[in-house]
């Protein structure tokens, strides 16, 4: 099942390691894209575009505020990553090795959903922290630029659980993106593999490999991107200091979703975040197949027992 890889602890030590590697190489190079993205949905008044975003910024802050955060999020990327595609592969296999090889490939789709669901909830618990202080530095000028410097604000001033007021929103986020972003990508890679190579990934060379890694993953990026929208602009304006009045975490992002409305809150920032998610996604899905290659492991496939192809 999956071809001759040993499914085992290094395995997934390996598939958590290049996981963890590329979500923070590719998040921290968006990082620029981020912070006008971040801007424009906070604040859509005065970023009305992306690259007049851009422009605003280096003309009134200058180049280094493009990365703003840029520690919080290398660091925290690389610790969802982790916990993200270490789990995706953990799940996906132990599900697939108990339903068997028939089964498994009969609900590849079901189990790629559900691995990723499961995956996402863990990496959330660690990215949530980290992904606050990314915001409020962003948000908020006067904030510190360090990530250290920054949690030690914002643990002063919110409490412990001012790293967790946007757990809510970044579960109802990053789990449905998580979900389409393997699950598309799953089964636009099978479908490359199959109609239009004709062919299985173990005959295909290593360039060709990440050819589809690439183009499948910029479609699961767009598609992921689109879905999870609404939630990351709730996630970005619950993490600016006083949005949504001064009850709890719920009453207030249902004051920030009537203020903003439905349309403003699918659409605000969208065409930059799929820019963004499409790029991001294919680069994690290279990269991360890439560097398995390199700790001398491959990607697990789903296999059709009775084509041994896709």
């Amino acid at each position: 099942m999956g071809g001759d890889n040993v499914f085992d602890m290094a395995y997934y030590g390996k598939a958590a390691m290049a996981g963890g590697i590329c979500c923070s190489i590719t998040h921290g190079a968006v990082c620029p894209v981020d912070v006008v993205k971040t801007r424009i949905q906070l604040d859509p008044t005065r970023y009305t575009g992306m690259l007049s975003g851009f422009r605003k910024i280096l003309a009134e802050e200058g180049a280094g505020a493009l990365s703003t955060g840029l520690g919080a999020t290398a660091a925290g990327y690389f610790v969802q990553g982790f916990f993200k595609f270490g789990g995706v592969e953990f799940f996906k296999i132990n599900i697939a090795q108990r339903l068997g090889e028939q089964k498994a490939w009969d609900n590849r789709n079901s189990i790629y959903l559900v691995s990723a669901a499961c995956a996402e909830f863990i990496a959330d618990l660690f990215l949530c922290p980290l992904e606050a202080v990314r915001i409020r530095s962003v948000s908020d000028p006067t904030f510190p630029k360090g990530l250290g410097a920054g949690a030690s604000k914002m643990l002063a001033t919110d409490g412990f659980l001012g790293f967790y007021a946007g757990l809510g929103p970044i579960l109802f986020k990053q789990i449905p993106y998580t979900m389409a972003k393997f699950a598309v990508q799953g089964k636009a890679a099978e479908i490359i593999y199959r109609d239009g190579l004709r062919t299985n990934p173990k005959e295909c060379s290593g360039g060709t490999q990440l050819a589809v890694s690439l183009g499948s993953g910029v479609i699961a990026g767009v598609a992921a991107a689109i879905i999870s929208h609404p939630a990351d602009t709730l996630l970005s304006k619950i993490n600016k200091a006083g949005a949504g009045g001064d009850g709890g975490t719920t009453s207030r992002l249902i004051n920030i979703a009537k203020e903003m409305g439905f349309r403003n809150l699918c659409f605000t920032g969208l065409g930059a975040r799929c820019v963004m998610i499409g790029t991001l996604t294919a680069g994690q899905f290279g990269i991360f197949d890439t560097v398995m290659k390199t700790l001398g492991a491959s990607k697990y496939h789903f296999t059709d027992p009775s084509a041994k192809a896709y």
